[in-house]
């Protein structure tokens, strides 16, 4: 009978928490989520926004307590302030980050401050699950850093997180409330996040296509990092089994790696090879690259040979054009420029074009 009747207990229990009906937090308080992407890392705070509601001057050191108190309830006789109300505030990385120069492992914390009007603690706890701070442990700590309050010059009424300070590889993200800020820096290692990145996702589906193989590779020569790991890549991109044997893209992307390693023979072999796959607006845009280089007769070649593919087209004229004149012959890149005058596939191309004749009638350089 006894276990019949626990039994009916539990169910009760269980219906009655299915019933609960959604409202707004206890207190007049606010629920938020806020959030910023640092490089690929995503940064997310949920948290209750409390209100100042006419206690101004009452907040930090008296509604706020210093440091670690014993708030009378649960099983934390020294327990520091939730950041927030109700539930206590979470705070979720998804890649390994540093805060305050510290380092703190991909995961979702609960986040708690011991507010001091000189130097606050900010504390991550593995414990993300808790209500507030009432059986707060400090055992479960995984990362505590310390930092100076900041004075606010107007009053922000309702508790706010918000992401200030922004770089390409760090954010601070900043607690304020009444006329006070908390904030901390978080900083991420963009190359290592990335490569991480790249390792795993082209072990998923994506690394059936080369375009995947290719778009890792070509990101760690525009950043300059991971150039053996990137040459490995580039071997999958211009593999006949990912399909790309037949793509410019594909094998250039190979031979900027093998250029940036000081392998110049093997990178201008590559190119050759891949010449024949290029379009004509992907073989336009490597003999501007030569010419960029101080290669002005292999850009020549490589726009006489777009021109040849593609003759009487306004983009293989405007090779021609720029590849004569960068080989100091203004006469005959007038010619063709000349003839992709009426050729023009807008206005703005026209008006540049036309621009060009001048300069090539006024011996002037058009390629820089």
């Amino acid at each position: 009978m006894k276990k019949i009747f626990t039994f009916f207990i539990c169910i009760c229990m269980f219906y009655s928490l299915q019933a609960q009906l959604t409202s707004t937090p206890s207190g007049g308080n606010k629920k938020a989520m806020v959030g910023e992407r640092i490089g690929i890392t995503d940064v997310t705070i949920h948290y209750d926004r409390p209100g100042v509601k006419g206690r101004e001057g009452k907040i930090w050191g008296q509604l706020i307590p210093a440091g670690f108190t014993d708030q009378g309830f649960g099983s934390s006789k020294a327990a520091p302030w939730r950041a927030g109300a109700n539930e206590n505030t979470t705070i979720e990385f998804s890649t390994d980050v540093k805060i305050e120069g510290q380092p703190l492992a991909a995961s979702k914390y609960g986040f708690f401050i011991a507010y001091d009007a000189n130097e606050c603690i900010l504390i991550f706890s593995k414990n993300s699950t808790s209500w507030g701070s009432f059986f707060y442990n400090d055992k479960e700590d995984v990362l505590r850093v310390k930092v100076k309050p900041v004075a606010l010059d107007t009053n922000v009424e309702w508790l706010k997180y918000e992401f200030v300070n922004e770089t390409p590889t760090s954010a601070n993200v900043a607690l304020e409330w009444e006329k006070l800020m908390i904030s901390f820096k978080v900083e991420v290692d963009l190359p290592a996040t990335q490569i991480a990145s790249f390792e795993n996702e082209l072990r998923t589906n994506k690394g059936f296509m080369w375009e995947s193989w290719a778009q890792a590779a070509q990101w760690c020569i525009d950043n300059n990092v991971n150039l053996d790991e990137a040459l490995l890549w580039s071997d999958s991109a211009t593999s006949v089994n990912f399909g790309g044997d037949r793509s410019f893209r594909a094998w250039s992307t190979k031979a900027q790696i093998l250029n940036k390693l000081g392998k110049t023979t093997e990178a201008d072999s590559i190119m050759k090879h891949a010449l024949p796959y290029a379009s004509v607006f992907e073989l336009h845009q490597y003999g501007r690259q030569l010419i960029a280089q101080k290669k002005n007769k292999e850009a020549l070649d490589v726009f006489k040979m777009n021109y040849d593919k593609n003759p009487n087209q306004f983009t293989t004229l405007m090779g021609l054009t720029r590849g004569y004149a960068a080989n100091g012959d203004n006469k005959t890149a007038l010619k063709y420029a000349n003839m992709a005058l009426p050729l023009a596939p807008d206005a703005q191309n026209k008006n540049n074009l036309e621009t060009i004749i001048q300069k090539l009638k006024d011996e002037k350089d058009i390629n820089n």
